[in-house]
């Protein structure tokens, strides 16, 4: 199993903003087959980040095609006008 985790910071840190960005991103999960199980978590401290996406993938092929899925870049392209800065991590379980 691939695990790919991203720390997302937003130019607004609103709750609105924060929320908003969370239904996008959690948009995701029913309509992307290749999601084995995807979370988005609030960050409760007001640290660097404001929301972390975590997602599962069977394999690093399923990754690959989710990268490239319509839906995804959709929803990539929302958040490249959100985003303040991001970090990532994928490893393989």
């Amino acid at each position: 199993m691939i695990i790919n985790n991203l720390l997302i910071k937003l130019k607004d840190s609103s709750p609105g903003s924060i929320a908003k960005t969370r239904e996008v991103l959690l948009g995701m999960r029913e309509r992307i087959k290749y999601i084995r199980d995807l979370k988005v978590e609030i960050d409760v401290r007001s640290g660097s980040y404001d929301l972390m996406l975590i997602v599962q993938y069977a394999s690093m092929a399923d990754m690959e095609s989710y990268l490239v899925h319509p839906y995804h870049l959709e929803v990539s392209g929302y958040i490249a006008g959100v985003l303040e800065s991001s970090a990532s991590l994928c490893y393989e379980s």
